[in-house]
């Protein structure tokens, strides 16, 4: 996954995409579609930092990402593109000129992508265990929203996850909060199914066998502007937390708890006679029409 490289311009608009930071879809010089947040985005200064390093992070844990490059946004492309800009309460906001965030787009011809499914579609995941693993990381990373993820279904049926949008990393785009371990759940608890004692003891290792020295070179090979004090800082205290097998192996003990309270609750209105949210198939940002 290169960081810095040769340069790819943004080439074309597509659209604006839904979002606190406002991203677009465009495309590059490189004749792919990417995800796109600006430097000056309206969330924070901490946004495209959390972005990269935090993909960053869950490709070392064996996590499906979509690839992500650092793209230049140019004033003839911001002048071509006026909407592109950002819509604030004041008005209208310019993005800066610069290298910017890129997540590459997953969407294709030939796949369909999904951001929610039923229930009943959950054991069409083939990757579901990774949840558990991305939710470990999440309380680790102090992720201060709920994990968001994309499902690329093949041409038999089967889902596969991607996990993306980790702007909310280390504490947030401003680094101000300290969230509830619960915060950076998945938001249908239905995805998370039973785990084995083998299979706990594997995603715990996974998430303590980071390569730590390689994922500081990540974050040295980032634009100078994306590395503010305060997300180097709790990322640093991100990877002493993924190094502590004790507290790793008891966080995700509270983890499997939590998830046993919320199907004893389910259960319990399930008999009262009350149903369960029903959840419906729809786009997600990765799956923003072309």
């Amino acid at each position: 996954m290169p960081i810095l490289g040769k340069i790819i311009l943004l080439t074309a608009y597509i659209r604006t995409l839904r979002g606190g930071s406002q991203p677009i879809l465009a495309q590059a010089s490189d004749g792919l579609l990417y995800v796109v947040k600006f430097t000056n985005n309206l969330q924070g200064a901490n946004l495209l930092f959390n972005e990269s390093i935090g993909t960053e992070l869950y490709h070392a844990c064996g996590l499906a990402v979509p690839l992500w490059k650092p793209l230049l946004i140019t004033d003839d492309f911001i002048d071509h593109n006026p909407d592109c800009w950002m819509h604030t309460q004041k008005g209208r906001l310019r993005p800066a000129v610069g290298l910017c965030f890129g997540s590459r787009f997953l969407g294709r011809d030939v796949a369909r992508l999904l951001e929610i499914l039923p229930g009943t579609s959950f054991n069409r995941v083939r990757n579901h265990m990774s949840f558990w693993l991305a939710w470990l990381i999440d309380i680790c990373a102090l992720h201060a929203d709920n994990r968001q993820a994309i499902f690329l279904e093949d041409g038999l049926g089967w889902l596969d996850a991607f996990f993306v949008d980790q702007g909310h990393f280390f504490g947030g785009p401003k680094e101000e909060q300290q969230p509830h371990f619960l915060a950076s759940r998945y938001l249908d608890p239905r995805v998370y199914q039973n785990v084995s004692s083998q299979q706990r003891l594997r995603l715990i290792g996974l998430a303590g066998a980071v390569d730590v020295d390689k994922l500081w070179k990540r974050v040295q090979e980032l634009p100078d502007d994306w590395k503010t004090t305060s997300a180097l800082k709790v990322f640093s205290e991100c990877l002493c937390r993924l190094s502590n097998a004790v507290l790793l192996r008891n966080i995700f003990d509270t983890m499997m708890n939590a998830q046993q309270r919320t199907r004893i609750v389910e259960r319990k209105e399930q008999q009262n006679g009350q149903q369960l949210p029903k959840a419906v198939l729809c786009s997600g940002v990765q799956a923003a029409g072309v």
